[in-house]
């Protein structure tokens, strides 16, 4: 039996400013519904990945900005940082931390994600 992560929720204040932080940085905005006034479901996927993140009202209770530790893996994280810094968002300069090159970044409310270029090994 496989057992996948496909969805994380992201906590966010305001889900139309968080939908389109993540959408200027290229992630696709799949579904956007509102079943009941209290609940609004936004997903959204980086391109290439199978694991998508959800924003929304009544979708969790942690407080927005507190996710820490969120990866991506991306073939360049020079390439990565580029598009962040050319799409408007803070990023670190590429790293080297032995495990990989990262650049880092926060969501507008502060939630934080790193992003890592495997090593390459011979």
């Amino acid at each position: 039996m496989d057992w996948k992560i496909e969805l994380v929720a992201i906590p966010v204040t305001d889900i139309d400013r968080a939908k389109d932080f993540y959408t200027s940085i290229g992630f696709n905005a799949d579904h956007d519904h509102s079943p009941s006034p209290d609940i609004r479901f936004v997903q959204l996927t980086p391109p290439g990945s199978g694991c998508s993140i959800c924003i929304g009202r009544g979708i969790t209770q942690a407080a927005p900005g507190s996710v820490e530790g969120m990866q991506m893996v991306v073939p360049s994280a020079q390439q990565a940082y580029d598009q962040l810094v050319a799409a408007g968002v803070e990023a670190s300069p590429v790293q080297d931390l032995g495990w990989g090159l990262f650049t880092f970044f926060a969501d507008p409310d502060g939630n934080r994600w790193a992003v890592q270029e495997l090593p390459k090994y011979n």
